[in-house]
């Protein structure tokens, strides 16, 4: 009996240095050839409700768009796993795609036979379509335009640009973000990072609407980013932000909260600038709101006096949010509250979805009591631990120091 065609991934990964960003469909043919056919790529859109295949616009056959709700394609997607469906011609298979830990797509192909070992290859071709999408990204404004479900605001499109991966993966820890109106999207923004056992994370909510709450947001962020690659602690990057706001704009503010786990103690530490206060979940329940100084938002002398810490416990989550979050009404005035977002957390939580899809599924109950319409940006970013890793496994602080 022959063996089964493999895919030659060392031969693919040398050709990526000559790849065209336009031509990444076309290398990823070439990778799978005499492996799989018939392959579509989809990226999923920013609002992470349908799977929009990437074309060049020279594929005579119109490729439709896959729903995620309803679809094999988007089965794929939100499983993280391999879907199979069997047809005349093979096994159609679906992979998921990832950019690191961040799902951005889904691949499509056709199989002779879906072995476990041809299966393992699919992934990987999955896999190489991540890191083409991704390089890709940085030569060429097609994988932004083919995200597109319908047109996006200039506030919403520089919102985006500035955004961290809405996943980050490492031993023992996620961290995953959400925000909407992704098409409208202003103010609101987060960021995050992962230096040896220091996680550090922010998420601040620029005053106003439009151009002028990206440019808070923008503002908050860079400076942010800045001070922590100086390895500076959270009161001097907390003070520093707020210097920044106040000295660039006039009677403007943003809200926010500063946290940073040690990810070998549990240590969580958190400065508050006139921000909603972070949930945390224990065994799959809301059992606190983390308490800290709650100081004037930044912008208006928003001076941290002492950084609050608490010891979380192995399994543990918190979650960040703005107040887009809890504050939408329906028609007849009810706002959605904190109750009902500590309820609807506890519900994913037991669901068993992967981070990333409570917070999709969240938001889409946040929109849903609004009608579909949110009246302010709604974000929120949680930070799950699962405790300390193996001590031959802890990673150094590299390049980054305290001050």
């Amino acid at each position: 009996m022959s063996s089964s065609p493999s895919l030659d991934v060392t031969t693919a990964l040398a050709g990526l240095r000559h790849t065209s960003p336009q031509e990444v469909v076309a290398a990823l043919i070439d990778a799978g050839s005499p492996l799989a056919r018939d392959l579509v790529l989809y990226l999923v859109d920013f609002e992470q409700e349908i799977l929009q295949p990437l074309v060049d616009g020279s594929e005579l056959e119109v490729i439709l768009e896959e729903s995620l709700s309803s679809t094999l394609a988007g089965r794929a997607y939100s499983s993280g796993e391999p879907v199979l469906a069997e047809r005349p011609d093979g096994t159609r298979v679906w992979v998921p795609v990832f950019e690191h830990s961040v799902r951005t797509g889904v691949l499509a192909m056709t199989v002779d036979e879906a072995g476990p070992e041809v299966l393992t290859h699919c992934r990987s071709l999955g896999m190489l379509a991540g890191l083409l999408v991704s390089s890709a990204a940085r030569y060429t404004d097609l994988i932004h335009v083919r995200k597109r479900g319908r047109g996006m605001t200039l506030a919403a499109s520089m919102q985006w640009d500035l955004l961290p991966p809405l996943t980050m993966r490492a031993d023992r820890i996620v961290v995953a973000g959400h925000l909407e109106p992704a098409y409208e999207v202003a103010g609101d923004g987060f960021d995050h990072s992962i230096n040896g056992h220091r996680v550090d994370i922010a998420l601040f909510d620029g005053m106003g609407h439009g151009i002028a709450s990206t440019l808070l947001a923008t503002l908050a962020i860079g400076t942010y980013r800045h001070q922590r690659r100086d390895g500076r602690g959270l009161d001097a990057m907390h003070d520093t932000i707020d210097s920044a706001i106040s000295l660039q704009f006039e009677d403007a503010f943003v809200t926010g909260v500063l946290a940073r786990l040690d990810t070998t103690t549990g240590v969580l530490q958190l400065t508050n600038a006139g921000h909603p206060a972070p949930l945390l979940l224990r065994n799959r329940r809301v059992v606190a709101e983390i308490e800290s100084e709650r100081c004037t938002p930044f912008g208006v002398a928003s001076r941290c006096e002492h950084v609050a810490e608490m010891a979380l416990e192995p399994g543990d989550t918190v979650v960040f949010y703005t107040d887009g979050m809890v504050e939408g009404r329906t028609r007849d005035g009810e706002e959605f509250g904190v109750v009902r977002l500590g309820d609807l957390l506890e519900r994913q939580a037991a669901s068993g979805r992967p981070a990333e899809e409570m917070l999709r599924h969240l938001v889409r109950s946040v929109l849903t009591h609004q009608d579909g319409a949110l009246r302010d940006d709604a974000t929120i970013v949680l930070l799950q631990w699962e405790g300390p890793p193996a001590p031959d496994v802890i990673p150094a602080q590299v390049g980054v120091g305290e001050s």
